[in-house]
Order: structure tokens, then C-alpha cells, then sequence
């Protein structure tokens, strides 16, 4: 068993500090490992002028790193599991969903409490069209508009007061010790985060199995399981990380149980249609499954059909 494990990692703060913290787990578990960082720009991190939506989805901050693990240039990718594709490239597996973090969205603004205090017409930035949708349906008179770039970039273009207010991923913030910028935390029924929000995920080679066995402590079985459950949905909407879907499933009745909702939106938000779904834990992808099920009977198909074009 080689001693060197190589991480890919972009370079963004977050990524960085995701890539920290599985080396960090690594060796406690693993004194004897030597980990090195491998760093590179992705395509999404080059393209930050243009929406997601319209260049390729969030598909376009990973591809790098898995051309760099099926090159052998290194062994893991880390990355936010809402920015991983539903679909892996052959030969590449994801093992482990780390301990999930708060996966709530949050609320910034420097002059506003709460998303209720901004006046008529404010402007708020975001380019998830999962948030734009849940905005724009409860909040029809604000001007909900494009914000691109790393947590610090949209951070700083709120302070230079191009935006009223912004939302970020409550996690991001948290681990990047900026939990004092958030004002409000959104609850559910405001705005359903998007599938593996708030998880890390780390991403190998599937034949590795040297690397899949020092992967292995790291995994968190009720994060991996909700995720697991999340993700089942979105991949059976057949649906990117950039489109108007959100679901979130939680761990009830002793952990024996998962509980999900979930919904699908047009951007302009005039149309929101919502599902839920409950199962045995041990089955998962089934309770996404069917609340995928759900949302296509009430005409997911149909809405998601107009967005792609």
C-alpha cells in the first residue's frame, strides 16, 4: 500500500478548506500516509461572467479533477456534493460523504435582517435557478438576478453594494469561518436546498481498492444515506446540479426511516409543484425514486422540458 495519497483540489477558499479537512481525517486515521495536494482551475472557476446553466452546469468545477484521477495523476477528488454531476464517468466512483454540515441556504446582507425587510424591487443575487424559482414564487416584487464566482467574490460584491442581498450555502460560510455574515438562515418551506447540500463527497477510482480501504473511516453512513436518497431523485428527473430542483430527506424513528420532500419550479416561479416520500433507510435510492415518481406524475417532465429548451 503506497504511503502518498494525492488529493485534487481546486484552488477556490472552499475547495481548499474541504481538501484540508479530508487530509486532516486522513491522518488521524492514518499517521502514516503522506498527503499531498494537487491543485488546479477548473472550467467553472474560468467561466464566472456567464450563468451555469448556459455553459454546462455545475458538472463544469469537477471534470478536471476526474480527468486527473483516470490520468493517474492523483488517487481522490473532494468536492461539495451539490456540484457533483448525478452521473460519475466510467471508472470513477464516489466512496465517501463525509459528516454533513448545516444544509440550509443563508440569507447575507449588510443592511437587512431578513429576506421580509427588503424593500420592493431590492436587488438579490443568486445564480442557482433552484433558488431563483423558490425566490421569485414567494417574493415576486424583489429583482432576483445572476451572481457568479467563490464564496469571497460574491461576498465582495455585495460589500461594493451591487446586491441589497445575496444567498449563499449556509456550510460554505460555516467552514470558512464566516457564520457571523449570515442574517438568516432560510427554512424549507422558503427555499429547499439542492440534493447533497452541505456534504463533501470524495471521488476515486473505482478498481483502488488500496484507496477505498483507507477511504473507508471517513464515510458517515446517515449523511450517505440521505444524500444517496437526494441525489436518486435528481438523477431520475434526469435532472443537472443547475436546474429548478430541490429535495432534502432526513433520518426519522431511530434512524430506520428517511423522510424526503422535494419540488421542481419554473425559473420565473410561477409554477412550483412539491412531493414527498418516505422508505426504509436501508433503501434509499428507492425513496428518491419515488419521490421523483411523485413530481413527475404532477408534471415535473413538462416544466423541465421548457428550461432545457
Amino acid at each position: 500500500m503506497s504511503d502518498i495519497l494525492r488529493i485534487a483540489t481546486r484552488k477556490s477558499p472552499l475547495a481548499l478548506w474541504q481538501a484540508e479537512f479530508v487530509k486532516t481525517q486522513l491522518l488521524q486515521y492514518h499517521s502514516h500516509l503522506q498527503v499531498e495536494m494537487v491543485t488546479m482551475t477548473t472550467q467553472g472557476d474560468k467561466v464566472i461572467d456567464t450563468p451555469l446553466a448556459k455553459v454546462g452546469g455545475k458538472g463544469l468545477f469537477v471534470k478536471e479533477l476526474e480527468l486527473a484521477m483516470l490520468n493517474g495523476d492523483a488517487d481522490i477528488a473532494v468536492h461539495s456534493m451539490k456540484d457533483v454531476p448525478m452521473t460519475l464517468p466510467e471508472g470513477l466512483s464516489l466512496e465517501v460523504i463525509c459528516r454533513r454540515e448545516d444544509p440550509s441556504d443563508a440569507f447575507v446582507s449588510n443592511n437587512y435582517g431578513d429576506l421580509d425587510q427588503l424593500p420592493i424591487n431590492s436587488i438579490i443575487g443568486t445564480s442557482s435557478l433552484r433558488r431563483q424559482c423558490q425566490l421569485r414564487s414567494i417574493y415576486p416584487n424583489l429583482q432576483v438576478t445572476d451572481l457568479r464566482g467563490n464564496v469571497n467574490t460574491r461576498l465582495s460584491k455585495l460589500d461594493d453594494e451591487k446586491y441589497d442581498a445575496i444567498i449563499l450555502a449556509s456550510a460554505g460560510l460555516i467552514r470558512l469561518g464566516m457564520a457571523s455574515r449570515i442574517k438568516q438562515k432560510l427554512q424549507l418551506d422558503v427555499c429547499l436546498p439542492a440534493a447533497g447540500q452541505g456534504a463533501v463527497g470524495i471521488e476515486c477510482r473505482a478498481n483502488d481498492e488500496n484507496t477505498i480501504k483507507l477511504l473507508s473511516p471517513l464515510n458517515d453512513i446517515q449523511s450517505s444515506l440521505c444524500v444517496r436518497a437526494e441525489r436518486a431523485t435528481n438523477r431520475h428527473l434526469q435532472g443537472g446540479c443547475q436546474v429548478p430542483i430541490a429535495c432534502f430527506a432526513k433520518l426519522v424513528d431511530e434512524e430506520k426511516y428517511i423522510e424526503m420532500i422535494g419540488l421542481v419550479g419554473s425559473i420565473d416561479g410561477n409554477t412550483i409543484i412539491r412531493a414527498r416520500s418516505s422508505g426504509p433507510a436501508s433503501k434509499p435510492e428507492d425513496v428518491g425514486i419515488r419521490l421523483a415518481e411523485d413530481l413527475l406524475a404532477q408534471g415535473a417532465a413538462e416544466i423541465l422540458a421548457d428550461i432545457y429548451g
